[in-house]
């Protein structure tokens, strides 16, 4: 069933589910999306699968019309929604009405807001996955353009529902991310290592899904570069510019430049929010605590049912 009809896609809106795993080794990235937290809130919000493909609004600028009845879940930057240029809450449901249009304005406070509808969209699948990596150029996987129809389930109208306050992110705040040192940690000099960790970093203007471009102080003596190999989510590179380049969910999947670790996972989907000129800081933290952080935040949406009042969770039995 067609459910939102594009007024206008913005500067770049694309399908994101919960990504594409496995293919790495034929070249294709993870994909997926680059604030998983806020995208499992838009689901979870409709009891959605919570692995259901939703729409990632970069920056703001999307304006879609309600082609029926239906409640959406809208998530992540602050956009400033409208409904019929009414003003409405983020981290919220919504109910739209055949005819309604949703928009956003440029995103004041983080970069990706993500917009759900029961069920899910539907969209074509390429590979297990119906996230889009504009770079690969699938014809079937591409950015929403203006007069995209999309389709979905008939779920009609949900419940009303809110993200607790004390989970809404500010996207504002000066953002440490903590560093799970690699097996190349060691062969960057002593020196170096102490200038990464005392040193705020700016994001640049060239940063995208891809990776985050830093700016600040350079290393001075990094290592040479390396036989290309595979990358994680969170791979910090130091390219011959000595400047750390932190890695995301479209990142190539092999390369060559030395890294110093990897950047937990939480800490990249809140990296991700951030918009350039924002400042981040490097600190050390372990492989346990990093895995027992990432568990816990995975458990709380499969383990937890909303509360009758629709603005808490309660842990299953």
């Amino acid at each position: 069933m067609k459910l939102l009809k594009v007024i206008s896609p913005g500067p770049r809106t694309t399908v994101q589910d919960a990504g594409r795993r496995h293919y790495q080794k034929h070249g294709l990235a993870q994909a997926g999306p680059a604030d998983r937290v806020a995208f499992l809130w838009a689901n979870k919000l409709l009891d959605n699968p919570l692995g259901a493909a939703c729409l990632e609004i970069t920056l703001g600028g999307l304006e879609v019309e309600a082609l029926a009845g239906l409640t959406i879940a809208l998530t992540g930057a602050d956009a400033q929604p409208r409904v019929n240029g009414r003003p409405v809450s983020n981290w919220h449901t919504l109910h739209l009405s055949a005819g309604d249009r949703l928009s956003l304005t440029t995103a004041s406070c983080g970069r990706y807001s993500y917009l759900a509808v029961g069920g899910g969209f539907r969209s074509p699948v390429l590979f297990g996955s119906q996230s889009v990596v504009v770079r690969e150029q699938f014809d079937a996987l591409q950015p929403l353009q203006a007069g995209d129809e999309l389709a979905g389930s008939d779920r009609g109208y949900s419940p009303d529902r809110v993200v607790p306050a004390s989970a809404q992110p500010d996207y504002g705040l000066h953002l440490p991310l903590r560093l799970i040192a690699g097996y190349q940690y060691e062969q960057f000099s002593r020196a170096d290592l102490t200038r990464l960790l005392t040193s705020d970093y700016r994001i640049s203007a060239q940063s995208d899904r891809m990776g985050y471009k830093l700016e600040g102080a350079a290393l001075q003596t990094p290592p040479p570069g390396i036989v290309s190999e595979g990358i994680a989510l969170g791979s910090v590179q130091v390219p011959g510019d000595g400047v750390p380049i932190v890695l995301l969910q479209d990142r190539q999947t092999v390369g060559g430049y030395p890294k110093l670790g990897t950047v937990c996972a939480i800490d990249c989907y809140r990296l991700a929010q951030r918009q350039p000129g924002q400042t981040v800081r490097f600190e050390l933290t372990d492989l346990a605590t990093a895995q027992n952080e990432r568990a816990l935040l995975e458990r709380q949406f499969r383990q937890t049912t909303w509360t009758p009042a629709g603005d808490e969770l309660r842990w299953s039995d």
